[in-house]
């Protein structure tokens, strides 16, 4: 990869240019990158283990069909946790509002903030505020901090995935990032589009609570959607994975607009899904827990993981019968989704 001599806006998109940046530029000032890049950090302390993960949102538009940018900071964050096998407990938040922003509307963002930590059962405990100079912040950009206990009979990790596994989604893909590029150019379906932002603990606790340990890893597949979740499984612990385009659930209308705007739904964000890789034995219990949950009506079992048969490879088995290789994303196909 050729090296970059500056930041692009393709190194926030969750692919192969921010994996670089992570850990060429970022881990090696702060340790020896020799563990694992989860969503949040396991961190002993003398009274037991903690999950603690920090996010930043700078969404845009701020405001978006099925949530804002106050419901996405509490969100990302609790599912940040959940997806580690914790339960979240509390969260911070900072705020850089931009001189100018209107009152009205960060009251709405704090109270839509509010809402969804009620909603996941977790407080909004400390934070800070900051105002800068018109043009400097689009808005307002949001800074969150989570911590969450670790779950007693949690086990997430690469190292516990193994060939048979399968691949678990708890609903319908791309209707985040879809809902804010629609948005985002005035455009308008037939059949109306809004973001899954939602919390998943909830569900992430169910599936624990049935499975245990045959769940072996999760993951929500935000910033380069499915794709570069799946790469990032594939490459981590040494497997590939085979997905099947007729099991994946797509609304009509997403898919449509997809097609519209060229966009490949695979590499497209979600803000309410979590990938999940659970035993071959456990992953009908695990799909019908999915299923009985309000965020997991229309999950589906999507695909395999298989051995590598060379190098860590993600295949989606066509309609048709064909393969296509599924690439990590490059950058991102949409700047400022979260």
């Amino acid at each position: 990869m050729e090296e970059q001599k500056t930041i692009l806006l393709a190194h926030g998109g969750g692919g192969r240019l921010m994996e670089d940046l992570i850990r060429r530029v970022i881990v090696p000032r702060f340790g020896d990158g020799g563990g694992p890049l989860n969503d949040s950090a396991l961190v002993n302390l003398p009274g037991g283990a903690i999950s603690f993960t920090t996010d930043s949102f700078v969404v845009q538009p701020l405001f978006f069909p099925g949530g804002d940018i106050g419901k996405l900071a509490v969100c990302g964050t609790v599912n940040d946790l959940a997806v580690a096998g914790a339960k979240p407990a509390a969260l911070s938040m900072g705020l850089i509002i931009e001189e100018g922003f209107a009152f009205a509307d960060l009251e709405t963002i704090l109270s839509s903030a509010a809402g969804a930590a009620v909603a996941a059962g977790v407080r909004i405990v400390t934070g800070d505020t900051k105002v800068v100079e018109k043009g400097a912040a689009d808005g307002v950009f949001i800074n969150t901090a989570g911590v969450g206990v670790q779950i007693e009979n949690a086990q997430i990790g690469f190292d516990r995935i193994a060939p048979g596994d399968r691949i678990l989604i708890n609903g319908t893909l791309g209707d985040h990032g879809m809902t804010i590029m629609s948005k985002r150019k005035e455009i308008a379906f037939d059949s109306p589009m809004q973001s899954d932002c939602a919390p998943l603990n909830g569900l992430t606790e169910a599936l624990l609570d049935a499975c245990g340990t045959e769940i072996k890893f999760m993951r929500d597949p935000t910033r380069g959607g499915l794709a570069a979740t799946l790469n990032e499984i594939a490459s981590a612990a040494q497997v590939s994975v085979e997905i099947e385009e007729t099991r994946l659930p797509i609304r009509p209308a997403v898919r449509g607009a997809a097609e519209l705007l060229g966009f490949d739904l695979l590499n497209v964000a979600n803000e309410g899904k979590v990938a999940v890789v659970v035993s071959q034995a456990a992953a009908q219990k695990a799909l019908d827990v999915c299923r009985d949950h309000p965020l997991g009506t229309e999950g589906a079992l999507i695909g395999t993981v298989t051995a590598a048969g060379g190098r860590p490879l993600v295949e989606l088995l066509t309609g048709i019968g064909g393969r296509r290789i599924v690439q990590m994303p490059y950058g991102r196909d949409l700047p400022r989704i979260c």
